[in-house]
């Protein structure tokens, strides 16, 4: 089976216990994604799961960038309860988990929006990439609500996670990849050693897999992490500013 899938069913499965034992109080509380609680975390990664299943269960979102888009989408969900959110999720992971599946074993492209244009075997990578992210960075402490040790940030994980980020960087960055060529070396589990851009290498930035999807994502900064990084300042001041969704 695909990586990602398994990792995207290691991750649904670790969600589903985790909001299994969840209270009132702990389905509200804001989580690591502003303006989201738990519950609208929950039906974010829901609603991305309608979009492979049935994008007509959705409302529009036709044009809009990312990210209005999927705050469009958690609005819409707010009138469920909790219930009603886990169980959406649920149901609705386990189709979407098959039909996921059938894409990868198909070769064309599919356009996602501004997030770029990608083969269909990498999209269950993009599905691992936001359980990974969400669980880990905007569930648990210290940015999330929620106590105790997330899921485990292992090779199965992080191998298709950072897949995501590899096809990502290049679409989702293209101002920074006109100032050079970055070197961004991933130590430990999953490791490896990520190069885009154009022209010589003019930044290398080293640092661990969790560490590299926290800075990646904006959820921390080089210093917070104290990540390794060399390089001309204007490259520095780019690399600095990389973002994946």
């Amino acid at each position: 089976m695909n990586q990602a899938l398994e990792a995207v069913r290691a991750d649904r499965a670790a969600l589903l216990e985790i909001c299994s034992g969840l209270t009132a109080a702990d389905w509200q509380a804001p989580s690591g994604c502003e303006g989201w609680t738990v519950q609208d975390l929950v039906a974010h990664l829901g609603a991305l799961f309608w979009v492979v299943v049935d994008p007509a269960k959705l409302p529009g979102t036709d044009g809009m960038p990312t990210e209005q888009a999927q705050e469009m989408l958690v609005r819409s969900r707010r009138g469920l309860s909790a219930e009603a959110v886990l169980e959406d999720y649920e149901q609705v992971s386990d189709v979407a988990l098959q039909r996921l599946a059938e894409l990868a074993a198909l070769d064309f492209t599919i356009p996602l929006g501004d997030l770029g244009t990608y083969p269909a075997a990498v999209l269950p990578a993009a599905f691992s990439f936001d359980h990974y992210t969400h669980i880990r960075a905007d569930l648990f402490a210290p940015r999330g609500p929620l106590t105790g040790t997330p899921p485990p940030s292992d090779e199965l994980r992080l191998e298709p996670t950072l897949d995501w980020a590899e096809a990502a960087l290049p679409q989702q960055n293209p101002v920074a990849a006109e100032v050079g060529t970055y070197e961004l070396q991933v130590t430990g589990a999953a490791g490896r050693i990520i190069t885009f851009g154009t022209g010589q290498a003019m930044a290398t930035v080293s640092s661990s897999a969790p560490d590299f999807i926290l800075w990646v994502t904006q959820r921390a900064s080089w210093d917070d992490l104290g990540v390794q990084a060399t390089g001309d300042e204007p490259a520095l001041s780019a690399a600095r500013k990389l973002k994946v969704f």
